[in-house]
């Protein structure tokens, strides 16, 4: 990673320390995922930055919506629901040193983690083959952290309890090729949860 990227990851641990790493543990996640589809070596940094990355925007999120200890109403829910277009407005600024990674599709799988299989993601309601394939793997990998890490609003699930959600989320949110390769790597994953 270049010096750029590294001080922007600092700056996201500064505002949110769980949230960066909860990025790295998304990006090992995610890597592991990767091996298992023989993506090329670009393919493969372009994940380990994304996972890294992949919350940057929430910088911009109010202190009130981020850490929220309840659920959010639907403005605050529609306000975090910009963090990954923030991400890239952050990213796409000129920065020297962050020209590879606005010169890639490392943007392309920012932008699209949020995306559901079925088309109700967000922020542009792709579906299906047309999310781009390194966006649906850091997708899961995301939703895997995120249901087993504290969050201000609610205790973590365990393995097990991730994994039914996961499981019911088969074809509507997770692509179900890259949830069964999920479903393989997790067993012996260091990320995985108790």
């Amino acid at each position: 990673m270049t010096c750029a990227i590294l001080s922007l990851w600092t700056a996201l641990d500064e505002r949110d320390h769980d949230t960066a790493l909860h990025g790295n543990r998304t990006a090992g996640l995610a890597e592991e995922l990767g091996r298992c589809l023989d993506l090329n070596p670009k393919q493969f940094a372009h994940l380990r930055i994304a996972g890294a990355l992949h919350d940057l925007g929430k910088i911009g999120i109010p202190d009130e919506v981020l850490l929220k200890p309840g659920k959010f109403d639907a403005h605050e829910r529609a306000l975090m629901q910009t963090h990954s277009v923030r991400g890239i407005r952050i990213l796409s600024a000129h920065i020297d040193g962050l020209g590879e990674v606005v010169d890639t599709g490392i943007l392309e799988i920012i932008r699209h983690h949020h995306e559901d299989f079925d088309g109700g993601g967000y922020p542009d309601g792709l579906r299906g083959e047309g999310i781009p394939l390194l966006a649906r793997v850091l997708s899961l990998a995301d939703s895997y952290d995120a249901m087993t890490s504290v969050r201000p609003y609610r205790v973590p699930l365990t393995h097990e309890q991730t994994m039914d959600v996961l499981e019911t989320e088969r074809g509507r949110r997770n692509d179900p090729r890259i949830l069964d390769l999920f479903q393989e790597i997790i067993i012996t994953s260091p990320y995985r949860a108790h």
